[in-house]
């Protein structure tokens, strides 16, 4: 596995940042504050012991390894608390379901095991800096005996797809967390959703933006509860002095685990079709395709002026599962079979291939990786997660083997290929591996506080938009691109 920095310095460099920010005090914003202090003065004080920590983990080894960090960061802060340590667990190891990163399908699991002893369920991401006495501080003010929904408040500011419209007319009037400042459940509101989820378990077949369907679900099935915004509840940057009284941080830096893969070992592979010739190419032409040493196009139609090569598959509407699978093929039987890695994307990406080399730092090519944002399908009748397309898809050249090599195929040239490739790998026990700097969306889709302690690496769709702006104002980022970026931006104003 590539290097990085060993688990007990970054377990004490989590421990020390908890530590210093503990001891800093921050004004309470809370706008309900005076029910809290109410409620704080009556009730018996809460006990670490009494606070159940699930960390939002992954089963790839690299993302298990943060996991480890910030557990052994939490308990090493908690042992100089009390002798009474929080339960600390992780998301993927609690059931053996590949629809528990969608939390609901573990509500009934936590009611069941943890109800009589616990009084708090936090969760939070592997990223996630947990000071864990300002935590304490932070949910003692509220009634546990309640009904609460904690988080740092997210809205859209515009209706977007990924939300399936919702709440159309007023968008801001409806609160989701960012999982990235950790989140909780006060136990009554966990017994309670287990409750419902025996009897109502979520009717979508997809899983999209779970941070915005949880609290959709709790909204719809628990009296309108809603979500309660914690200003404790943070995604500053912990070197920043913003961050001073929060009990959760946010290291809001392009994860890097050493040096960046080489981008002549990453094969980049665009899929498009005639009709996109004049209007989608001359914009990946015009932005990122001179970050890629390795690309080709992949049409129904050769086009020396491009070039793009006919892969014998016919265009289709949507699906292009037949494309997809001869470009994996072409990938192992070509001499790019050579390649490290493999990155499909649609012809109306953006990505920035710089940061995809710094991220594909942490990762084993020799390892089967399949790797972009994840989605969910049908995962309450035990379906199945896959990369969502638009965002890019990326594979190890050992992933690419093992799909290949199985029996797993098309069932038509037109079937969804991101969702057949998620069938094939779960039958192969490969996993599917999320990052959320991957988005299938633009990014007017997405909340700006949510995109602002990101470090993207693609967006998705020309829709609305000027791509090449969006290119140039989100994901641009090589020096060589310096000049041409102010004199796009200066052109455009």
């Amino acid at each position: 596995m590539p290097g990085g920095i060993s688990l007990s310095s970054t377990a004490l460099l989590l421990y020390l940042i908890g530590v210093l920010a503990a001891h800093s005090p921050k004004e309470n914003t809370h706008s309900s504050l005076k029910h809290e202090k109410s409620a704080f003065q009556t009730q018996l004080p809460l006990e670490l012991g009494e606070i159940v920590i699930v960390i939002q983990s992954q089963s790839n080894p690299v993302h298990k390894k943060r996991a480890d960090d910030l557990k052994e960061s939490i308990l090493n802060q908690a042992a100089k608390i009390s002798k009474k340590l929080p339960t600390v667990l992780f998301l993927h190891e609690i059931v053996s379901n590949e629809g528990a990163w969608t939390v609901l399908p573990v509500i009934p699991h936590f009611a069941d095991i943890y109800a009589s002893n616990s009084s708090w369920i936090f969760f939070c991401e592997e990223d996630t800096l947990v000071t864990l006495q300002k935590l304490l501080e932070t949910l003692q003010r509220f009634d546990k005996s309640k009904n609460y929904f904690l988080g740092k408040a997210l809205y859209d500011e515009d209706s977007t797809i990924i939300h399936h419209y919702a709440f159309a007319e007023n968008p801001s009037i409806f609160k989701y967390p960012d999982f990235s400042a950790g989140w909780a459940l006060s136990m009554p509101l966990v017994k309670r959703l287990a409750e419902i989820l025996s009897k109502d378990p979520p009717s979508s077949d997809f899983t999209i933006d779970l941070k915005h369907e949880i609290a959709l679900y709790i909204w719809q099935k628990v009296d309108g509860q809603e979500l309660t915004a914690v200003p404790e509840f943070c995604t500053e940057n912990p070197a920043s002095r913003k961050a001073t009284g929060c009990a959760t941080m946010f290291n809001n830096t392009l994860p890097v685990c050493g040096t960046p893969v080489k981008n002549e070992d990453i094969f980049v592979a665009v899929k498009t079709c005639k009709k996109f010739h004049k209007d989608r190419i001359p914009v990946v032409k015009q932005t990122w395709e001179k970050n890629a040493v390795h690309l080709e196009y992949y049409s129904d139609y050769a086009d020396p002026t491009i070039p793009t090569i006919d892969l014998g598959i016919p265009n289709v509407e949507r699906g292009h599962c037949g494309k997809t699978f001869a470009i994996l093929e072409r990938f192992l039987k070509s001499k790019i079979r050579h390649k490290h890695w493999l990155i499909i994307v649609d012809d109306d990406t953006l990505i920035s291939l710089p940061r995809l080399q710094n991220l594909l730092s942490c990762y084993n090519s020799n390892e089967p990786v399949f790797l972009g944002e994840r989605y969910g399908y049908g995962l309450g009748a035990r379906g199945y997660n896959y990369i969502t397309g638009g965002g890019g898809m990326v594979f190890s050249r050992e992933a690419v083997r093992e799909f290949i090599g199985s029996k797993c195929r098309c069932y038509s040239n037109d079937a969804p290929d991101d969702m057949v490739l998620g069938m094939c790998a779960s039958g192969l026990g490969i996993s599917v591996t999320h990052s959320p700097l991957f988005h299938q969306a633009r990014p007017a889709d997405y909340s700006k506080d949510y995109l602002s302690h990101q470090v993207p690496i693609s967006f998705h769709k020309h829709w609305n938009i000027d791509p090449v702006k969006v290119y140039y104002t989100w994901l641009a980022q090589d020096k060589r691109e310096d000049l041409q970026k102010r004199k796009y931006l200066k052109e455009d104003l």
